[in-house]
């Protein structure tokens, strides 16, 4: 296995944290509810078109979000704490998720999906979106951006196969897996709030 402090192992440790925070698996009972009345050529259309709009939105805050974080006066340490709630607040809800009936998509859109609710938040959701910006501020570009993509790819073939996946898994085994990413990711948002306080702790003499 790569070791760390690498760009192999760097890719592949933001690579899978994006992955988790994309929640492509916890995604596909509402990706399934809300095409369902699609025929399956017009579902992949709508899933490609989501999934390129979702991306398009995560290099648009790789990019642009020190900026607008240089705009608003936000520091380093308080993204990394308020990045780290807002993920532990996700991951609890995955961990401890809504009744099936709960979740299923209804009434969240009318019509062909455009944007919301598919592209953003289901998958450029806001932890997605302060992990991109946190990554800007710490990571090379090539090590992020090539995170960013895989992440993303392997999101596609999740969404893509995802009336094979719901089949194979069963309603179950896609809640066993998303409360296993939950739990994950849990331990993902209280190291970020750990090393956020410990920022702002050594600013002071």
């Amino acid at each position: 296995f790569p070791s760390h402090d690498t760009p192999v192992f760097n890719i592949l440790s933001l690579s899978s944290t994006l992955f988790l925070l994309m929640d492509s698996l916890g995604n596909i009972p509402l990706f399934i509810s809300i095409l369902k009345k699609f025929d399956q050529k017009a579902q992949k259309k709508i899933i490609w078109s989501e999934l390129f709009i979702a991306l398009g939105i995560i290099i648009c805050f790789y990019f642009f979000g020190k900026i607008l974080l240089e705009v608003i006066d936000v520091s380093q340490e308080t993204l990394l704490i308020a990045g780290g709630i807002i993920l532990f607040l996700i991951s609890i809800h995955m961990v401890f998720p809504t009744l099936p009936s709960e979740k299923t998509g209804k009434d969240l859109c009318d019509g062909s999906p455009f944007i919301v609710p598919l592209a953003t938040p289901l998958i450029a959701g806001p932890a997605v979106l302060a992990a991109v910006m946190l990554y800007s501020e710490q990571k090379t570009q090539l090590v992020a951006l090539t995170a960013i993509v895989i992440a993303w790819l392997a999101s596609v073939f999740v969404l893509l196969s995802a009336t094979g996946l719901k089949k194979l898994l069963g309603d179950k085994g896609l809640l066993a897996c998303e409360k296993l990413m939950g739990l994950l990711l849990t331990l993902i948002a209280i190291q970020m709030c750990l090393k956020g306080i410990t920022l702002f702790v050594s600013k002071f003499p």
